[in-house]
């Protein structure tokens, strides 16, 4: 339910705040004192369409403001809870920004959030019906959703269904997918196979290729290292110049000094140390000698393979870590590919099944919408009759099937009516007048208002063209609503005025020579008075002022 709405810098209004009751409240004053302006504002606080004319002149934004009441067991507290929008104390506060620049800012419970979310609460808060807002009647897709809204057995049973049917249209989608790209599938098939089967045969080891660069390079340096090696070996131990022995015997003669002070003996310890080294390094080169081999067959074989390694790298990874990487991501997609291939038969299968599964649930719920359209039409003839279209003959009627599974069954319906005897029915859609279809719509937000669950219902001058008993009528099926919802009902008509519950008055006056909406609760008194104006027009008489309370004490007595 609303409790308060807030408005500031909209339209021709500069600040307005007031409070709601439960029920039914109207609003009345003449024309263009601001009463759609504030049916405008709550249409945007639930996430209508925004424009930058709304902002007041001079104003930089406009801020609306709306704090709701809520049940537990509400749609809005379900889908807050999917938001992770805390609402503990069942209070909720929706608010919205609209800036010049076309920016807005949404807010819920202090919450920012983007304007398809505050939709998407804002509906299941405020139902908004204008004298020019029959989408649901005049267009003949919707009209399945108020037939299903009519039995809540329907809303289960399509639940059940729309698992089944989005698990088939999966299963199909991959079929089809599969199927439409048979020829690029055996492609990929044929391009992995080979790659796996090249990657395979080269039996690529990880630091392979550093080893074998080594080598290569040790074989194409051959003459340089056996020239280097057998000099040093030469100098070291060679018959011309015998390095080790000069260098043995000046270590013999200072080991016999080494024990005469600490000096010579550290000089003995370096030579005889180098000494050693050296000797240990000549043994090291004569072991290089003897292993030094030229063998060309085996530089080729590196050079070839070497090139064998290269070219995968072109193909599959700049290191052989990287191509044996990509060799596991291939095998795996092969194996998965060549595991679908083998059970294309049972995938075919699969879908066939899910296909059977989801029409026996379409078939199940066709049944049950055709037994829920004969109560809804039972139910819409006796409300039209309340709003004096008793002649009237309403059908919910279904269109030849398809055979077309869809995300809402199978079903199409389209309600059609005869509006007088003797006439053809027709598609409400084409032939029912506005007259009429706001009867319509009225008899169905009648039926509705216990099962929608929408906590505020408004009605925007939906008696338009009425009067007398018709007017009566219409008075009679809103009051009826507001048993069930809070209503906010703009109107021009004393009848619906004085079944309200609650009676504001708007007005606009100047100030500083600009327009504004002020808006003020009626007492017992000034609500006569209000209600003999809108019987008579500008002149108020004392046969119109006993009209309007004779209007108020009937409505009470009801």
């Amino acid at each position: 339910m609303l409790q308060e709405l807030m408005i500031q810098d909209f339209a021709i209004i500069d600040h307005l705040e007031v409070e709601f009751s439960s029920q039914m409240t109207v609003l009345t004053g003449e024309t263009g004192a601001g009463k759609s302006i504030i049916i405008d504002a709550l249409g945007l606080l639930a996430g209508g369409r925004g424009s930058s004319d709304f902002i007041r002149k001079g104003a930089a934004k406009s801020l609306l403001q709306g704090q709701f009441s809520l049940m537990q067991d509400t749609k809005t507290v379900e889908l807050l809870a999917d938001l992770g929008i805390e609402c503990d104390d069942g209070i909720l506060i929706l608010q919205r920004d609209l800036y010049r620049n076309g920016k807005n800012v949404c807010r819920i419970n202090g919450v920012l959030v983007n304007l398809t979310t505050l939709r998407q609460i804002g509906k299941t808060l405020i139902d908004i019906h204008g004298q020019n807002e029959h989408q649901e009647l005049m267009h003949p897709e919707r009209h399945l959703a108020l037939v299903d809204g009519y039995n809540k057995e329907i809303t289960d049973k399509l639940t059940v269904y729309q698992r089944a049917y989005h698990e088939y249209r999966k299963l199909q989608t991959a079929l089809e997918k599969r199927e439409k790209n048979a020829h690029e599938w055996a492609q990929r098939l044929d391009m992995l196979q080979f790659q796996v089967n090249e990657i395979e045969e080269a039996d690529l080891r990880s630091g392979e290729e550093e080893e074998l660069q080594e080598q290569k390079l040790q074989l194409d340096n051959f003459q340089t290292i056996n020239h280097a090696l057998e000099a040093g070996y030469q100098a070291l131990n060679g018959e011309e110049l015998d390095v080790m022995g000069v260098l043995g015997n000046v270590m013999d003669e200072l080991e016999e000094i080494s024990d005469l002070n600490s000096d010579l003996n550290e000089i003995y310890e370096k030579v005889s140390g180098a000494y050693y080294e050296l000797q240990d390094a000549a043994h090291e080169i004569s072991g290089q000698l003897s292993d030094l081999e030229w063998d060309e067959e085996l530089l080729n074989s590196i050079e070839e393979r070497l090139e064998t390694i290269s070219r995968l790298k072109r193909k599959y990874g700049d290191s052989i870590e990287h191509i044996l990487a990509y060799y596991d991501e291939i095998r795996a997609e092969l194996d998965q590919m060549q595991l679908s291939d083998e059970d294309l038969e049972q995938q075919v299968e699969q879908v066939a099944k899910a296909k059977e599964t989801a029409r026996k649930l379409a078939t199940e719920l066709t049944d049950l919408r055709k037994q829920t359209a004969k109560r809804l039409e039972n139910e819409i003839h006796r409300q039209l009759s309340e709003l004096y279209m008793d002649k009237a003959v309403f059908e919910v009627r279904f269109l030849p099937e398809t055979g077309e599974l869809m995300e809402t069954g199978a079903d199409r319906v389209e309600f059609y009516i005869q509006t007088n005897p003797g006439e053809e029915m027709g598609a409400l859609a084409k032939i029912a007048s506005g007259g009429e279809l706001s009867r319509i719509m009225l008899a169905l937000k009648t039926i509705f208002a216990q099962n929608k669950g929408v906590t505020s219902i408004i009605f925007d001058e939906v008696d338009t063209g009425v009067s007398g008993r018709v007017a009566q009528a219409i008075a009679e099926k809103i009051s009826q609503i507001a048993q069930h919802s809070q209503v906010l009902c703009i109107t021009h008509l004393p009848q619906v005025a004085a079944v309200a519950d609650h009676h504001y008055f708007i007005s606009k006056h100047i100030t500083a020579g600009r327009t504004e909406t002020a808006l003020k609760v009626l007492s017992e008194e000034e609500r006569i008075e209000e209600l003999a104006r809108m019987l008579s027009g500008s002149a108020i008489t004392a046969l119109t002022l006993e009209h309007a309370q004779e209007l108020l004490a009937l409505a009470k007595n009801d």
